[in-house]
C-alpha cells in the first residue's frame, strides 16, 4: 500500500482507468470474434455491417491509447481484407 496520500489517490485512478481499459478491449475482443464468424458462415451483408462497427470501435480505442495506433490499423486491415474476400 501507498504511504503518501497523493500515491493512495494515483493508486484509486490507475484502477478505475485499466477497468475501463479492460472493458474496451473485451469488446473488441468480442466483436472481432463475432466478425470471423460471420466470415466463416459465408453472411456478406452482416459482416460488412459489423466490420463498420468493429472499425469505429478500433479507431476510438487507438485514439485513447487504450490500443496502439499500428495494432488497430493492423486489425482493421486483417479484418477489412478478409470481409472484401466474400465478395
Amino acid at each position: 500500500m501507498p504511504i503518501k496520500h497523493s500515491a493512495l489517490l494515483q493508486l484509486k485512478k490507475d484502477e478505475k482507468r485499466h477497468a475501463r481499459n479492460q472493458s474496451v478491449k473485451s469488446e473488441l475482443k468480442t466483436l472481432t470474434k463475432q466478425l470471423t464468424t460471420l466470415i466463416r458462415e459465408q453472411n456478406t451483408s452482416e459482416a460488412s455491417d459489423l466490420l463498420k462497427r468493429v472499425v469505429k470501435k478500433y479507431d476510438q480505442a487507438a485514439s485513447r491509447k487504450i490500443v496502439h495506433p499500428k495494432t488497430a490499423a493492423r486489425s482493421k486491415s486483417r479484418l477489412s481484407l478478409k470481409v472484401n474476400s466474400l465478395n
